[in-house]
């Protein structure tokens, strides 16, 4: 089976195209730097010829309100055509726990849009919505950050290793299309407070962590189950301690 993967060369791509190699099916990377541009459609065409599914994990190189979803509803839409065009049956992305919760954010917003287009477009689909990587929380981190404090918000996640979402997405390519959200977390919960408070610590960090109720996570205020996923959530192997000692 040929897997086209967008995004395929960074961090959870390069990992679903390895995964999907070692189980012998044809995984092709696909980013401007292999010469394919979903924005400006180069290079789709020929590197959709013969694919049975598509696997976006692509991001916005932009944060900013306007850039990320004209990022998302320009790459999705030139995709899509691309699919139809080359006949694709099956259509993964890779979004996150919680996105229609987190409305109030220009970046969900955008990931939203992706996914009701998706959803439109005829052609079968499956989402996967992970919870942040641990790669990730020094993102969140810098993000929340003011002078030498950084403030979060206490409430509850689960934070994910990056292979653990990467075996999930390639199981659901290959997989039968669910029409539907396949979520996937890691075993431990924690406060991001908390969490993001050991991240620091084991790095060294000097700045202090608040707990702060209205602290805004990329734009938007959260609840306590905001970043948390459903009960049949996949749950992946890695604990955040163990990766943390890795780190070191």
């Amino acid at each position: 089976m040929k897997v086209v993967v967008i995004g395929g060369t960074g961090l959870i791509g390069s990992k679903v195209v390895s995964r999907l190699k070692e189980h012998g099916h044809e995984a092709v990377a696909a980013a401007p730097n292999t010469g394919v541009n979903t924005l400006t459609g180069e290079g789709l065409a020929e590197v959709l010829e013969g694919a049975a599914v598509v696997v976006d994990v692509s991001n916005s190189p932009s944060f900013a309100d306007d850039a990320v979803m004209d990022f998302f509803r320009t790459s999705t839409t030139n995709l899509l055509k691309a699919e139809a065009n080359a006949g694709v049956t099956h259509h993964v992305a890779l979004s996150v726990v919680g996105t229609e919760r987190l409305q109030d954010s220009g970046y969900f917003r955008a990931k939203q849009a992706q996914e009701e287009l998706i959803k439109d477009s005829g052609i079968p689909w499956s989402l996967v919505h992970a919870t942040q990587f641990f790669e990730f929380m020094k993102g969140i981190a810098e993000s929340a950050t003011e002078g030498d404090t950084v403030k979060l918000a206490p409430v509850k996640i689960r934070p994910v290793h990056s292979d653990d979402v990467a075996a999930v997405v390639g199981r659901t390519a290959v997989g039968a299309p669910v029409s539907g959200v396949v979520e996937v977390a890691g075993p431990d919960t924690f406060q991001l407070d908390e969490l993001i408070r050991k991240g620091l610590a084991a790095k060294n960090d000097p700045r202090t962590v608040v707990a702060d109720p209205h602290a805004p996570y990329f734009g938007a205020e959260l609840k306590e189950s905001t970043l948390l996923p459903g009960p049949d959530a996949r749950i992946g192997d890695t604990r955040f301690a163990d990766w943390l000692a890795q780190q070191r």
